[in-house]
């Protein structure tokens, strides 16, 4: 921060003294000289208090400038994400400034175009609990074996693993996204869900929640209510029974700023 320079210390010279003889006492009295002085003085005062007057201003403006820049900046640069389904359209709001890793992982594996042709291979619904979930590149084109075999649909993920990234604010909430994975709660990868009900009691604290849904909840809704494959249906749901209906076609991701 910047200081003021100090000004000179002026010590003022006295007034001589002198004796008023008819009334026999002390009178003070500034000769012409020191009324000069006293003048200069007051100008001096005077212009140094109108810099520090500016100078209060100025430091006044530009910290509200520089509020007003960072304010702006601080809201610029949002990231969504356009998801193509068989269902129709969903724009999601990636909340990278809170989940930074997570996010630049996502948008890692969107442009990359690992996203393109998979099937959302669970779909679990129940009287308290509404997910839909993707991201397992075995069920690129609806391949794979959904039920059972070495390419099961939901045991694959990216080879790049994240972090565990809780934020207190963030809630499974509807239409909130989260990321799927393992035991290991660092173990986040290219699986992730959105949740359709209110999961906060189930999921909260476990799974990083790295995004929400702005448009479009009815298309995740309408994927969230096809009819499962009986032959893998359990408790946590199922492959969807017709893939060409469930399918990501693919996402692309645009910066606001």
């Amino acid at each position: 921060m910047n200081e003021f320079a100090k000004g000179r210390d002026y010590t003022l010279p006295q007034p001589s003294k002198k004796r008023n003889t008819k009334k026999g006492r002390v009178v003070k009295s500034a000769p012409k000289s020191y009324r000069t002085t006293y003048i200069i003085v007051g100008v001096v005062a005077v212009i140094i208090a109108a810099s520090a007057g500016l100078y209060v201003y100025s430091s006044a403006h530009n910290t509200t400038s520089s509020i007003k820049t960072a304010t702006s900046s601080t809201s610029s640069g949002l990231i969504y994400a356009t998801i193509d389904t068989s269902q129709g359209n969903m724009q999601i709001e990636l909340f990278q400034s809170l989940t930074p890793k997570t996010v630049n992982n996502f948008v890692s594996l969107v442009n990359a175009g690992f996203y393109k042709n998979l099937v959302w291979h669970r779909i679990d619904k129940s009287s308290s609990f509404w997910i839909i979930q993707t991201g397992d590149p075995t069920t690129r084109n609806g391949g794979g074996n959904p039920c059972n075999g070495t390419t099961i649909w939901g045991d694959t993920s990216s080879p790049d693993t994240v972090p565990l990234e809780i934020v207190p604010s963030l809630h499974n909430d509807v239409g909130y996204l989260g990321i799927a994975r393992s035991s290991d709660p660092n173990s986040g990868s290219s699986q992730f869900y959105i949740n359709l009900t209110n999961n906060s009691a189930s999921l909260d604290g476990q799974y990083t929640v790295f995004g929400k849904v702005v448009s479009g909840l009815n298309v995740a809704q309408a994927i969230g209510n096809l009819p499962t494959n009986p032959a893998c249906t359990s408790s946590e749901g199922g492959p969807p029974e017709n893939p060409s209906q469930a399918m990501v076609y693919s996402i692309t991701i645009q910066n606001s700023s």
